[in-house]
Formats: structure tokens, C-alpha cells, sequence
């Protein structure tokens, strides 16, 4: 009787979710790195001191959201200015459209937000807890008493720098000096402390724990930013020609008398990658062009005596040894919508007036005659001053012979910001007034600022 050789058991399934391993991205020196840094200092020292900034009597940046009005240093927009709201996102569109378009994603490796604050939580923990083998090592030993300081220190000092964080986002829409004497009487309102604590949990998760997840895993824009690649686009590139194949070797010797590329296979670019990820690959969505893996893989070129360049910013052509075109149709139209964008939105902010007259005509009586045979209409007028400073104004008509103004009878005040209705009477003879007349208001201040407005109404009297 023949042998039954048993069946081995089935294999047990992969995983469906395996966490990622934690990334230790390799402290590198060079060129690149100090752009960044460069970057990160100047990025952060606006986000955390523009808020503590004064301007004319106020806070130089503030998004007021219960008055409804945002102070931009000298200016002040209202809800009714949405439009340079508009203007700007098209701006900040477009040209994240350009710059990846011309050098794919510098946006990512040096002003993300998300880059800047994970770039800042790294030094700290380089701080606290060494380089990129001791922090190896402190995460692999046992808990002790030195592990559970420098641990601590470095949990604290994110927590405090996420909270100054939360603290200054709330103080760009709430006043940040009152804001911080509130939280110093320990009076912070619930709202208040809702918004900074949400922030500032937002900015721990993300950038202390999450850190190169999030460019990985729920940045969208890593999806879809091929779609502005092409092979002129400036991108980083490992050059396989020169660096295969690789292999380890002495320094000073000629690797092609061994059959090998310039790469010696050491493995610093990709210790350097906040990401985690293999430049020599190809390149991946993952790639935040931070330009670490550049700095890494020159320093090694020096001490192998060998040329910079192996990992650089070029192009997939002048990879493959053809002519590259950096100024190309796309890029021309996206730098004349751009120009165009701009030129719109400073047109419109240099003449901007911070004035909004509307006039209303009385719905209960097209006119009605009045003592003295005279033809009287009846307006509302509403009067917002978008100025920061009050405003005397006058107002005047125009477009019809002989039409005065019976109410209001003086100046009108606005304060800055304010929005009023007044009633306002125009008053015509009757043999001057007969049927339907086409009128100009006309609100302007009397204190030489120059600001006026002007408004088409109609002034009617009885058919002739």
C-alpha cells in the first residue's frame, strides 16, 4: 500500500493593515538641509510673530469672525470683499500648479505645513534623544530611568510646543493679547479653549506621531501631482548609467576597474529620506523633494573622491541624454494666468473704495406731493464704512434740474466698521418732476480722504 505523504499546512494569510515602521531620518549637512532649515526659521518666525504684530491701534493680522471684518495690517475686508478671497486662492492654485509643473514638489519639502512643524518636532527629538543610531538603540532598550527622562523631555516639549502653537493659530482670529491674559487669569471661555486644545492635539498627532504618514497616506496631493509631471520636469533623480551597477569599494579606487557604478550601495540616502523611501527606485509618490537624499549621496561622493551629482535635480530627458525645455506651453500659461490673477487683485485692492452706499426706494408710494407744490420721493439708504476711521460724508444729486435734497439735512457720521439705514427725501417742483427721472446719489466725505461713492436711482413724479 502506497505512503500518503501529508499535506503542510496552509500558509496563514498576510495581513490585511501592518503598521509602519518608524522612520529615523539620518541628521545630513549640506546645501539643501540649510535651505530647509532656512525655511522652516523664517516660515515659523511669521506664523508665531505676526500675531504679536500692531497696526494703527490694532492687531496687524486679525480674522475678526464675530464682527464679520479681517484686518490685514492697513486693510480692513468685510464679508462684502469675498472676492479677493477668490482672487488669492486662484493665485496660490496656480501657482502651485507652475512650481510643480517647473520643479515638481518644492512645495512639499520646504513651506507644508506639515513638513515645517514635522521638521521642527525632528530637531526636538534629535535634542533629546541623540542621533539616528541612538535613537535606534534608546527605542529598542528597556525602559530604565535615562530612557524615561529623555522620553519625557521630549513628550513635554512637543506638548508645549503644540499648545503654543494651538494658542497662536486661535490668537489669529481671536485678539492674541487678550487672549493671553485670559489664560493666564485661567478665564479662557469654553469655545476658546475647545478651538486651542483642538489645535493643538492637530499638531502633536500630526507632527510628532503621524509625521511622514500623512504626506503617504492622506495628502492628496501626492495622488495627483503626476498628472502636472512631464519629462522636462525637475525632479530628483538617482542616475542608474553612472551609479550601476553598484557595489562597496576603498576609497580613491577607480570603480570601473572593478565593473561597478560610483553608488557603493551605502544605503545614506535612503537613512536620510524622511520618508523612508529608495531614491534609486525610481521616482515615488512618496518623494517630498526635500532634497535630504542629495545632500547625503554628494557628502559620500566627496569621501570617495568621486563627482557630485549621482542624486540630483534634473530631468527624465537630460537622463536619457536629450534636450531639455524648461520654459514650455504649460509653463507660459500658467505664468500669464498667474500675472493676469495678480494683476486683477491689485488692480481692484489699489482702487477699492471702503465705502458701500444703497439706496432703496419707498415701496408704499411712488411719490407723493407735499406743501408747496412740491413732488417728494422717499429712499432708505444703507451706509457701511469700511474704514478703520470714522467718516464725515455729505450727500449730494445729480441728473435732474432743480432736485433737492429735504432729509438728512447735514453730514452724516459713520464710525469705522459701522452699517447704518437712514431715511433720506428728495423733493423736485411739480412742473419739473412730471414722469420718470434717472438720478445719481452721490456719498463723499468732507474731511479731504477722497473717498465717494456713487449710486443710479430713479426719481419719479405724475405722468405729465
Amino acid at each position: 500500500m502506497a505512503s500518503v505523504t501529508p499535506l503542510p499546512p496552509p500558509a496563514s494569510p498576510a495581513p490585511f493593515y501592518a503598521a509602519a515602521a518608524k522612520v529615523y531620518p539620518r541628521e545630513i549637512d549640506g546645501r539643501f538641509s540649510r535651505l530647509r532649515k532656512l525655511a522652516v526659521v523664517l516660515l515659523l518666525g511669521l506664523f508665531y510673530g505676526l500675531a504679536w504684530l500692531d497696526w494703527n491701534g490694532h492687531q496687524g493680522l486679525l480674522f475678526d469672525l464675530p464682527a464679520r471684518k479681517f484686518h490685514i495690517f492697513g486693510l480692513t475686508l468685510w464679508p462684502q470683499d469675498f472676492l479677493y478671497l477668490t482672487l488669492l486662492l486662484i493665485v496660490a492654485a496656480l501657482s502651485l500648479f507652475f512650481f510643480t509643473a517647473l520643479a515638481g514638489r518644492l512645495w512639499c519639502g520646504y513651506a507644508c505645513p506639515q513638513t515645517v512643524w514635522t521638521e521642527l518636532f525632528v530637531w526636538i527629538e534629535q535634542w533629546t534623544e541623540g542621533s539616528r543610531s541612538q535613537r535606534m538603540k534608546l527605542d529598542r532598550a528597556p525602559w530604565s530611568a535615562a530612557k524615561l527622562l529623555r522620553k519625557g523631555t521630549k513628550q513635554l516639549l512637543w506638548v508645549a510646543l503644540a499648545l503654543f502653537t494651538g494658542f497662536t493659530f486661535v490668537g489669529y482670529f481671536t485678539p492674541i493679547r487678550s487672549l493671553g491674559s485670559q489664560l493666564l487669569s485661567l478665564s479662557l471661555g469654553p469655545w476658546q479653549s475647545f478651538w486651542v486644545l483642538l489645535y493643538s492635539l492637530a499638531t502633536y498627532g500630526n507632527a510628532g506621531f503621524l509625521r511622514e504618514q500623512v504626506c503617504k497616506y492622506m495628502c492628496p496631493y501626492a495622488r495627483f501631482q503626476s498628472a502636472m509631471f512631464d519629462e522636462d520636469t525637475l525632479v530628483i533623480s538617482y542616475d542608474g548609467k553612472r551609479g550601476e551597477p553598484r557595489g562597496a569599494r576603498r576609497r580613491g579606487t577607480e570603480p570601473r576597474s572593478l565593473g561597478l557604478g560610483d553608488c557603493i550601495d551605502c544605503t545614506m540616502c535612503v537613512q536620510a529620506c524622511p520618508t523612508g523611501i529608495d531614491i534609486r527606485a525610481g521616482l515615488q509618490y512618496e518623494c517630498i523633494a526635500c532634497g535630504a537624499c542629495i545632500d547625503a549621496c554628494d557628502e559620500v561622493m566627496d569621501k570617495m573622491g568621486s563627482a557630485r551629482g549621482l542624486i540630483r535635480y534634473t530631468t527624465g530627458h537630460a537622463l536619457q541624454g536629450a534636450r531639455t525645455r524648461l520654459l514650455r506651453p504649460r509653463l507660459l500659461v500658467y505664468a500669464l494666468l498667474i500675472g493676469g490673477a495678480v494683476g486683477v487683485l491689485t488692480f481692484s485692492l489699489l482702487t477699492r473704495t471702503p465705502l458701500i452706499l444703497d439706496v432703496l426706494r419707498d415701496r408704499n408710494a411712488l411719490y407723493r406731493e407735499v406743501h408747496g407744490g412740491l413732488i417728494e420721493n422717499a429712499y432708505t439708504l444703507k451706509m457701511i464704512n469700511l474704514d478703520d476711521r470714522p467718516h464725515r460724508y455729505r450727500l449730494t444729486v445729480s441728473g435732474m434740474p432743480g432736485l433737492g435734497i429735504v432729509v438728512p439735512a447735514g453730514d452724516i457720521l459713520l464710525p469705522p466698521g459701522s452699517v447704518n439705514s437712514i431715511p433720506a427725501r428728495l423733493a423736485a417742483a411739480a412742473e419739473a418732476a412730471g414722469g420718470v427721472h434717472h438720478i445719481v446719489l452721490t456719498l463723499a466725505t468732507v474731511d479731504g480722504s477722497g473717498i465717494a461713492v456713487h449710486e443710479n436711482t430713479r426719481f419719479i413724479g405724475p405722468s405729465p
